[in-house]
Formats: structure tokens, sequence, C-alpha cells
């Protein structure tokens, strides 16, 4: 926030204008982004103003549009009003990225973060009442000026508790122009990267257990291509993120699918049959 400057918003009507556009060419998933993407504040025609949580719903009523994403989230922007969409709205994916950058609110202090920890995981409670089945995904960043051993076992304890599915960590570098970039940094390298080795570790096996727990599941997914190493193959993508291929015709591609997954592949890619094939909205 120190260095990209000031937040703004693109106009309503453009926002909306543009994915009906891209709709209208066939395009089933729209993914909004912006730094601070759930404090959107877009004005519209009549000179008002819309937030996020209405932006969603304004998009999912455009013919066409299938699924929506959003990236990146800030926990004090993730409102009820934004929890509620994902009871409202269907084509809201069961996956969120959420960035909390540390589990020790000592450090997010420091970080001047402006939320704790508390904040976070009653946010997530709230949004797993609706969807229990919700796929978390967060940012971390280790060995932030001041971090102790304590601060950070309770980063790794927070980690384990709300059951992260992948996560973006990296070992905290200074960056000109910050605040941060002026506190004492104690911390050896080395014990940094042990640390880090430790929250990937745990996140990597959560991420595996729930692309196992997908076998013998039906996936909602998004047909995208045909595969690039046998032709009678297609390729999508699952609410979860997953790649999901499956033997299928090349004229479905662009449309939904309900998927019964057979087998387990890699961490990010399963097997499965058809079931079901939703009907070309075009």
């Amino acid at each position: 926030p120190y260095t990209r400057g000031e937040e703004v918003s693109r106009p309503l009507d453009d926002v909306l204008a543009e994915i009906a556009t891209l709709a209208e060419k066939g395009v089933r998933e729209i993914s909004l982004l912006g730094q601070n993407v759930n404090g959107y504040r877009g004005e519209t025609f009549e000179g008002e103003i819309c937030t996020f949580p209405e932006l969603l719903r304004l998009v999912a009523e455009i013919p066409g549009i299938g699924r929506l994403r959003y990236t990146t989230s800030h926990p004090l922007e993730f409102s009820d009003e934004l929890i509620q969409c994902y009871r409202d709205l269907p084509q809201m994916v069961s996956h969120l990225h959420l960035p909390v950058q540390s589990g020790s609110n000592d450090v997010l202090q420091a970080m001047k973060r402006n939320h704790t920890i508390d904040v976070y995981i009653d946010k997530i409670a709230k949004l797993r009442q609706i969807r229990p089945d919700m796929h978390l995904s967060s940012d971390f960043i280790i060995g932030f000026p001041g971090e102790t051993d304590a601060h950070f076992a309770e980063t790794l304890q927070f980690i384990k508790d709300l059951d992260f599915d992948h996560s973006y960590s990296f070992i905290y570098s200074k960056r000109p122009g910050t605040p941060a970039s002026e506190l004492p940094d104690t911390t050896p390298e080395q014990v940094k990267k042990e640390r880090l080795a430790q929250v990937q570790k745990v996140i990597k096996r959560s991420s595996i257990d729930k692309t196992d727990a997908m076998l013998g599941k039906i996936e909602r997914v998004l047909i995208e291509k045909v595969s690039d190493k046998d032709p009678t193959l297609l390729m999508g993508t699952a609410d979860n993120t997953r790649f999901v291929t499956f033997v299928g015709d090349a004229a479905w591609v662009g449309r939904f699918a309900e998927i019964e997954v057979t087998a387990i592949k890699t961490l990010n890619l399963v097997y499965g049959e058809l079931l079901n094939l939703e009907p070309d909205v075009a």
C-alpha cells in the first residue's frame, strides 16, 4: 500500500460493458482483478457508488456467465454482504484467496495490516457455514523483522487450523520506501528458510489431501481445451482450480460439464468421466 499509491476503481458501466462483450464472444468464467478487489467502489452512470458485492450480483445477471472468481481480497473489506453472495449466487466458486500474511497478531501489528487473526478466523467461519466445501488459499510473509520462534509457531498452528489449500509464501525482503525497510532484521537467513520450508510442507500436505478427496466426487468443470497430448481428451478446470481431463468432443470446449473423478494423477490434475454436459448458452 505504501508503494502502489491511492486505490482507483474502474467505473461500473465500463466493467459491465466489457464483461457483456466477453460473454457474447463465448467467455463463461470471469475473474475480477484488483490489488484490493473487494474494496471496489465504482462510480455508476448516475454518479452513485457501487460496492463489490453489488458488482458481483450485477455480473451474475449477465447472460452466459457461469462462473465467478476474484483476487486479491483484503480481510477488512471481506464484509458480511460479500459472504452472502456465496449464499445467493451459484456462479461464485467455492474457492477463495484471502491474504493474511501472518498468524501472529504481533507480527500483523508490526506490518500495519490493521486486522487481527480473530477477525480473519471469524470471516472464514461464516463463509464455511454457507459453503462447507470452500477451498482457501492465502499469502504468508515469513521472517518479517522481529518475528520470533513463538510468533512463527502461532503462524504454523494457524495454517493447520484453517486448513489452507494453497499459499503464496515468501521470505521477507526489504522494499525501499516502506516503513518496514527501516526495521532491524536480526533473524538469520537460514532460520527464515527453515520456517518457510515448514509452512510449505504443511500446506502441500493439505493440498494433496484435498486433491485425493476428489476421488469419486462429481465436479463441475469448465471445458477449456483439447489436450495437447491426446486429441481425444478434453481438459478443464474445477471450482477448486484442479485440472480435470476426460474423454470428449472438441465441440464441447467452452461448456460446463459434470465430471466424476475416477483417478488422481498429480497434485493439480485428476482424470474423470463425463456424467452430464450442460446446455450450450450460445
